[in-house]
């Protein structure tokens, strides 16, 4: 308890949850009530008959007990409030680690990933698998990739997660600047811009790329484009999104010579690129749906990480224990506090 209070005094006290202090003010209105009510029955009582009489048959209320009971109940109240504002003390800086991989979206925005054949559509339903998984990330760093004919980074690596949510809302085919479906560009680009060389072997074995697309591609060599990849320690998973039997797709409204055309999901492309780099896998979701936040502990969360950042925190000593020991007290006192009174004897 010493040591709580120099703590206090040396001005080293926080609340973890400090809402729950507003909760306080709850106590306030139970106190006027509490002594309301008291008074009342006093006020009851002497309406009941003489007062001596009544004190020689049933006695003289102590007081004192009923005050000890109400302010020991809003007392403890208070106490286990407290204590659920988790109070913290003793600061100390810590230097902690943070481990991850580098993990990098390269999802297609072309026109084939607008076919609804999975709801609404292809693209939307990837961005909603990837968003589901940002919140399993942990220490890693992530970067975002949208291509078609051309392909740009929308997020590099990062780990400001509010920051690749709001690059991954605003992904659409409007992403990139020439149509088409080029995967082996996409891949060669990604390399050399989000996967530089590096000197050392720091980098390598610690990189993922998650391929989000139906397949189709415009003869740009993809095979050679994911062992190129391997090469700088990249694996690649693919993931195959699309019916396999096609599905029909609206003529662009902005280009007049756009046609209606039809898209299936091409999986031997994605199995290949995905085989060409170590440890590579290929998923394929075709219509259907998929975790990839599992998908993600899986393949990449549980796989060795390397330190990524030194950063200092501060660390603080839980003192909600006092609080909460303090208050189940008082309240217990509370219940085993009988009210009673003393007898006086008749003149």
């Amino acid at each position: 308890m010493n040591e709580l209070l120099e703590s206090i005094a040396r001005g080293e006290w926080r609340f973890a949850n400090p809402r729950w202090l507003l909760a306080l003010w709850g106590l306030v209105p139970l106190a006027f009530g509490m002594i309301f009510m008291v008074y009342r029955s006093f006020r009851l009582e002497r309406q009941l008959g003489d007062q001596e009489l009544l004190e020689v048959n049933l006695g003289r209320a102590r007081v004192w007990n009923t005050w000890v009971r109400a302010g020991a109940v809003t007392i403890g109240l208070a106490c286990v409030i407290i204590a659920v504002a988790r109070p913290q003390s003793d600061p100390q800086e810590i230097e902690v680690e943070t481990q991850g991989r580098d993990v990098v979206f390269l999802v297609d925005v072309s026109r084939s990933m607008l076919a609804n054949d999975v709801a609404p559509n292809r693209l939307e339903r990837s961005k909603l698998w990837i968003n589901d998984l940002v919140d399993q990330l942990g220490g890693d760093r992530v970067g975002l990739v949208a291509y078609a004919g051309s392909s740009s980074v929308v997020c590099p690596l990062t780990s400001d997660r509010m920051f690749f949510r709001l690059a991954l809302e605003e992904l659409s085919p409007s992403s990139v600047l020439v149509g088409g479906t080029n995967i082996g560009d996409a891949i060669r680009r990604t390399t050399e811009l989000v996967f530089p060389e590096s000197g050392d072997e720091f980098n390598a074995g610690f990189r993922d790329l998650i391929l989000i697309s139906d397949g189709e591609d415009q003869e740009s060599l993809p095979i050679e484009a994911a062992r190129h990849a391997s090469e700088r320690g990249v694996r690649i998973i693919t993931i195959g999104i699309g019916s396999d039997k096609g599905a029909m797709i609206a003529a662009d409204r902005d280009n007049p010579r756009s046609n209606p055309v039809r898209s299936r999901l091409e999986s031997q492309t994605l199995r290949d690129i995905a085989r060409s780099t170590p440890g590579g896998v290929y998923l394929e979701v075709g219509t259907g749906t998929m975790d990839l936040a599992q998908i993600y502990t899986d393949l990449i969360g549980s796989v060795n990480q390397r330190k990524m950042d030194t950063a200092t925190s501060m660390r603080y000593t839980e003192r909600f224990p006092i609080f909460l020991g303090m208050g189940l007290v008082l309240i217990m006192i509370e219940l085993l506090i009988i009210p009673t009174r003393t007898r006086r004897s008749p003149a």
